[in-house]
């Protein structure tokens, strides 16, 4: 169960979920707020046709799994996924797997940038899925949305 965000921070929004309290960076004007029951938090940017989805697992996978292999189960459904760019960066103080990357799901091709973390005992999955024509413009803005993030102690 998603509970709302009580408040807005400096840079960008407060999530309260069930499992972990989050803040994240800007949130763009173009990306709407959706109800989805698998995401900590998700939003659509219709202008883009992209979706946009964060998700905090605590207390399961987060000690001893390797950041790629968490990685890697983002992705298990997918086909003909081609790996564009990988690099790992502080977030949070942690270090952080982000991917840019192509996949097919039902023969359908998109284009995928996530970054996976593991902090406090738990692991956060941040995804930005579009069509591949669109994916190099919405890099910056999610970049900020995801160095925004930080995790909040209860």
């Amino acid at each position: 169960m998603l509970l709302p965000a009580c408040g807005s921070a400096a840079s960008g929004v407060l999530i309260h979920g069930p499992e972990a309290d989050i803040e994240l960076g800007p949130v763009p004007s173009t990306w709407r707020r959706v109800d989805v029951s698998d995401a900590l938090v998700a939003y659509r940017d219709d202008s883009r046709r992209a979706t946009i989805a964060v998700n905090a697992r605590c207390g399961k996978d987060a000690d001893d799994v390797p950041l790629e292999a968490l990685r890697q189960h983002l992705f298990i459904y997918f086909t003909d996924r081609q790996i564009q760019d990988q690099q790992t960066l502080p977030i949070d103080g942690r270090e952080a797997l982000k991917t840019v990357l192509l996949a097919r799901l039902d023969g359908v091709q998109k284009a995928f940038i996530s970054y996976v973390l593991k902090k406090n005992g738990c692991v956060y999955d941040f995804l930005y899925i579009c069509e591949p024509a669109t994916l190099e413009s919405a890099t910056p803005a999610f970049d900020a949305f995801v160095r925004g993030f930080r995790a909040i102690d209860r």
